[in-house]
């Protein structure tokens, strides 16, 4: 069982030192080429949420 707060072994530690780097490029040019995976669904669910509270604020002033 792991450690919550022990993230694992150092990266100066690991036997590949570059690899750390390595990877990082990939993801960084992962991010590039492809965007963020879910900006569209939190952008979609910002405006859902919106509409939501425009539509009880206007049911609200209907009723009052």
């Amino acid at each position: 069982m792991s450690d919550f707060f022990n993230p694992g072994p150092n990266a100066s530690n690991s036997t590949d030192p570059g690899g750390h780097k390595a990877n990082h490029d990939v993801n960084q040019h992962k991010l590039h080429t492809k965007g963020v995976p879910g900006i569209w669904s939190q952008i979609l669910d910002l405006i859902i949420v919106a509409a939501i509270f425009v539509v009880i604020i206007v049911v609200i002033t209907w009723i009052v």
